[in-house]
């Protein structure tokens, strides 16, 4: 059964938990840079509306259309797409190094800067 969406492509049914779980990461990805979808569109040089109905896995993204988004948000093509790339994570809970480490990656890229800077002045420091 394909779904007609308004100003997009058809969808069958197969296609919309891909799309919509696409529209999660990029969502995600571009509230971390604290970016506007306006901005995004503009970057992008589509409608808002368009924006929009990706973040919502309402409309398929045009594939050439992958690249520029990715490096719009500032993510690699893997994490667009959601393919799991690297090491497998390692079973049991996470240490409290571990915790820390993945709510700083949540912060926005100037906030994570910053909190390396002031770790790097610390090491810096405490090795002299």
């Amino acid at each position: 059964m394909a779904v007609r969406i308004l100003g997009g492509t058809p969808m069958n049914d197969q296609d919309a938990p891909f799309f919509q779980a696409l529209g999660s990461r990029i969502a995600s990805a571009r509230k971390a840079l604290n970016r506007t979808q306006q901005e995004l569109a503009d970057q992008l040089g589509v409608a808002q509306q368009t924006y929009a109905k990706w973040e919502m896995g309402r409309a398929r993204i045009q594939v050439d259309m992958l690249p520029r988004l990715a490096q719009g948000l500032q993510v690699s093509m893997d994490e667009l797409v959601g393919v799991k790339t690297g090491p497998q994570p390692k079973r049991g809970p996470a240490n409290n190094f571990e915790k820390r480490i993945e709510r700083m990656r949540k912060l926005p890229r100037t906030k994570q800067q910053l909190i390396l800077d002031m770790l790097d002045a610390f090491l810096a420091k405490a090795s002299h």
